[in-house]
């Protein structure tokens, strides 16, 4: 299920869509948020370029709203139901949980739209001959 070759490989370690050998992140480290959103141009590997067209990332902001629900839900019920704070409290929590994760939120959708449009090919994993 995460072997590589998996969509699921790709979207969690941030590799290209494509060969799955390299990070499509300049920096690996999402916390550095100057750099958050820098890739780059395309895979050294397979030639993937990961900006398949204008304004192509747009798309991500869909899948970030879900994945801020998924969060600000699992946060929920956390605070809520399992430690019984009051909703206020919960509320608190929620804001805190997002803020923290917001970083691997805008990388996680970021994978995950470019995952939708590319599928892993077997082939593709050897560096192409110069």
């Amino acid at each position: 299920m995460f072997k590589k070759g998996s969509k699921l490989y790709s979207i969690l370690t941030g590799t290209c869509p494509r060969c799955q050998q390299e990070s499509m992140y300049i920096d690996k480290n999402p916390y550095h948020l100057s750099k958050v959103y820098k890739m780059h141009e395309k895979c050294s590997h397979c030639g993937l370029h990961y900006k398949i067209e204008p304004s192509f990332f747009y798309g991500a902001m869909y899948v970030s709203y879900g994945l801020g629900v998924a969060f600000s839900v699992a946060a929920f019920v956390i605070a809520y139901i399992l430690i019984g704070t009051s909703l206020k409290t919960s509320f608190f929590a929620i804001i805190g949980t997002l803020v923290v994760f917001m970083p691997i939120i805008m990388r996680l959708s970021r994978n995950i739209w470019i995952n939708f449009f590319v599928s892993y090919r077997k082939d593709a994993d050897k560096k192409p001959k110069p």
